[in-house]
C-alpha cells in the first residue's frame, strides 16, 4: 500500500488546531482538520507545513513531529523543495486561488482545500481550468458529505424507501459564501440534481449591493423536481444546522445541535401507500457505533480519486456551485427579487467570505485574543 507525502499550508486554526475546539459527542468526529488527519492517517506522511507567522510554525511542528528545517514561511520554497503528493490550503479566501494554481503547477497529485473555493467565479474557473490541465485532484472541505451522519441519509434517500424527494429545508445562520458554502453543498448532495434558477432575499438592501459576506433566504428550483429553501438569516430555535428532507412518503429532519437525525416512514415507502391519518414509523438514522474520523474519510476519499481516476465526494466543481449559488441569490435581490437563472455568464461577480473581512491576524490567533486567552 502506498504511502503519499502530505503537507499543509496554512498553520492555523483548519490547518492544525480546529480539533482542539470539538466536543465529543457531536457531529464532528475526530481527526477532523488537516494536519492531524495527515499525521493518523496509514496512508500519508506529514512531512512539512508552510506559514508566514512564526509562532503557528513553531507550533506546528512541535505539534505534529516536524523538524524546523521543513517547516517555511514562504510556501513556494516549500513545495519547490519538498516532494509533496498531497497538500491542503488552509489560508484565508483571499489567498486561497493563487495559492492552489501555484501547488497545481508543482507536480502535486491532489490538493484537500479549505472553503469557500474563492472570491469570484471566475478566480475559482481559473482554480478549475488549472488543476484539470496539471491532472490534479481537488478536494473542497465541505466536510458533510464525508460524514457518516449524511452518507446514511444519503443512502435512505437514494434507496426510494420514502419516495421522490419533494423539499429540502436547511437553516444555518451564516455568511451564504463562508458556512453558507456547507449549507448549500449538503442541499445538493441530498437533492441530488443540478439548481436551474433561484430566487433570494438578502439581509438588508445595503448590505445586497456590497461584495461583503451577508445572510440571506433563498428558494432553489433543482432539474430533477426538488425544491429546497435555505435560510442564513436568523433561525430562531433552529439551533446549529438544521435540515429538513420531506419526500412522498417520510421525512427525514437532520437536527446538528442536539445530534438527532430521525426518520419518519409512512406506510412501506412505495407512492400512493400512505392512508388518511396514518401515524408515520419514527427511528433514527442508522449510524456507526465508532465512525472513522471525518479527516480520515476525506484522506481516503481523495487518495481514491487519485488511484482511479475520480472525482472526490466534494469537488472543485461543488465548490464553485455553491459559490455561484450563493452570488446567484445575492443578485436576485440587488435586481428585486427577480429569477436568476444558472450559471452566471458574469464571472467576475464575487462575495467576500467573512474570515477575510476581519484583518490578517490568523483565525486561531483572533479567537484567542477575543476570549482574552
Amino acid at each position: 500500500m502506498s504511502m503519499y507525502r502530505a503537507a499543509v499550508i496554512g498553520l492555523g486554526r483548519m490547518g492544525s488546531t480546529y480539533d482542539d475546539e470539538v466536543e465529543h459527542g457531536g457531529t464532528v468526529t475526530l481527526p477532523y482538520c488537516h494536519g492531524p488527519s495527515y499525521y493518523y492517517s496509514p496512508r500519508t506522511e506529514l512531512i512539512s507545513g508552510a506559514d508566514p507567522h512564526p509562532e503557528q510554525r513553531s507550533m506546528f511542528g512541535e505539534r505534529w513531529d516536524i523538524s524546523e528545517d521543513r517547516l517555511y514561511t514562504d510556501y513556494k520554497e516549500m513545495i519547490e523543495r519538498e516532494q509533496l503528493d498531497i497538500v491542503s490550503v488552509t489560508t484565508t479566501a483571499k489567498i486561497r486561488a493563487s495559492i492552489v494554481k501555484d501547488v497545481a503547477r508543482s507536480g502535486v497529485k491532489a490538493i484537500w482545500a479549505e472553503k469557500p473555493i474563492a472570491f469570484s467565479l471566475e478566480e475559482a474557473d481559473e482554480m478549475l481550468e488549472v488543476c484539470n490541465d496539471n491532472g490534479v485532484v481537488l478536494a473542497l472541505n465541505t466536510a458533510r458529505r464525508w460524514m457518516s451522519s449524511y452518507t446514511e441519509i444519503k443512502q435512505i434517500l437514494d434507496s426510494g424507501k420514502l419516495g421522490q424527494i419533494l423539499q429540502i429545508t436547511g437553516y444555518w445562520r451564516c455568511g451564504l459564501s463562508h458556512n453558507g458554502s456547507h449549507l448549500i453543498d449538503i442541499i445538493r448532495f441530498l437533492a441530488g440534481g443540478n439548481i436551474e434558477w433561484v430566487f433570494g432575499e438578502m439581509s438588508s438592501d445595503q448590505e445586497a449591493e456590497l461584495d461583503d459576506d451577508l445572510e440571506g433566504n433563498g428558494y432553489l428550483a433543482f432539474d430533477n423536481g426538488v425544491r429546497a429553501f435555505l435560510r442564513s438569516m436568523d433561525c430562531g430555535n433552529a439551533v446549529g444546522t438544521y435540515i429538513d428532507v420531506i419526500c412522498e412518503s417520510g421525512r427525514i429532519v437532520c437536527k446538528e445541535g442536539s445530534g438527532e437525525y430521525l426518520v419518519y416512514q409512512i406506510g412501506s415507502g412505495i407512492e400512493g401507500t400512505q392512508r388518511k391519518g396514518e401515524s408515520p414509523v419514527v427511528y433514527p438514522v442508522p449510524l456507526p457505533a465508532r465512525p472513522q474520523g471525518t479527516g480520515l474519510t476525506i484522506i481516503e476519499d481523495l487518495i481514491s480519486s487519485m488511484d482511479n481516476n475520480t472525482k472526490p465526494r466534494a469537488s472543485i466543481e461543488d465548490g464553485i456551485a455553491s459559490l455561484e449559488i450563493a452570488i446567484a441569490l445575492r443578485e436576485s435581490h440587488r435586481k428585486g427579487g427577480v429569477k436568476v437563472k444558472l450559471p452566471i455568464s458574469d464571472r467576475s461577480l464575487g462575495i467576500r467570505s467573512n474570515e477575510t473581512l476581519k484583518g490578517d491576524i490568523p483565525a486561531r490567533i483572533r479567537r484567542q485574543l477575543e476570549n482574552g486567552s
